[in-house]
């Protein structure tokens, strides 16, 4: 079983602009190991480790962090897709084999449409050439954009992280979800998928995880279980509540699904979208 985005960091590194002293209890250093604690109690033997700063440096410093642990199955990370050079940079990360794909933070920042912007273009069309994953950082506002990026990017292999970010409110369900099913129906199924993951730290603070059952649910009835990754996002998990916790809610969320049904959501998906071996 793989858990298909988790993060580390060390503060003394000094890129993490989001990472402040207010958030508590994640303002610490967190290693591959603190994860593979938490992850090793639910037989979860891999993971993906996620950028979770806008700098090359950090990109080498997560490729090294898998280099030395081999539990680390693959890197998303970033790079600059506005510079001279960025379509240079795909093709030098795409020879690192425990490189998997790019996230720009787009939920940070203030035009929805950046990513669409044409300078962008060839760095998306690179990524896809060399076979990288886009990882889609996104909140609901950014669906549509995604969609266009998708039908414009046929070959782009897309993973929209965390659900999207949506508001844990009745009230903001339907349109989440009409958005969202629109995304899953007008892309390639094979290549344009969705994280179970980052949802608890979406709802208000102090909240059971409960609380995020409804959007569990309409992640699986939207995407189905061929096109759903599981994913943590521990630490930044902690925020919300722990990791058996959320683990728990969503095994009970996929206990109806076949055996083959939830190894895929549990980790074939994400063998598969991110082309991960246990063995590189």
């Amino acid at each position: 079983m793989i858990d298909a985005h988790f993060h580390c960091w060390q503060l003394v590194r000094g890129d993490y602009g989001w990472l402040t002293p207010d958030l508590t209890p994640i303002y610490r250093d967190v290693s591959v190991v603190d994860w593979q604690h938490q992850a090793q109690a639910w037989d979860v033997s891999g993971g993906l480790l996620v950028q979770a700063a806008p700098t090359v440096e950090e990109t080498k410093f997560l490729l090294q962090q898998a280099h030395d642990n081999p539990v680390v199955l693959g890197v998303v990370g970033w790079i600059d897709m506005l510079a001279p050079d960025a379509v240079q940079q795909v093709a030098f990360f795409a020879e690192q084999p425990l490189l998997k794909g790019l996230r720009p933070m787009l939920q940070d920042l203030s035009d929805p449409d950046w990513i669409l912007q044409p300078a962008i273009q060839p760095v998306l069309s690179a990524m896809a050439r060399y076979g990288l994953v886009f990882d889609a950082l996104i909140t609901p506002v950014h669906l549509s954009r995604i969609l266009a990026l998708a039908q414009s990017h046929p070959d782009l292999t897309l993973v929209v992280d965390h659900g999207a970010k949506p508001v844990i409110e009745t009230t903001a369900m339907g349109n989440w979800a009409q958005a969202m099913t629109q995304l899953a129906q007008l892309t390639d199924p094979a290549r344009v998928v969705c994280k179970m993951s980052g949802l608890w730290t979406e709802a208000p603070t102090g909240q059971s995880v409960d609380v995020v059952r409804p959007w569990c649910e309409a992640l699986l009835a939207i995407w189905g279980p061929y096109r759903l990754l599981w994913g943590s996002d521990w630490p930044v998990l902690e925020r919300a509540g722990t990791y058996s916790a959320w683990r728990k809610l969503t095994l009970d969320v996929l206990s109806k699904l076949s055996m083959e049904e939830k190894k895929a959501v549990l980790g074939d998906n994400a063998q598969r979208i991110y082309r991960l071996h246990k063995d590189q």
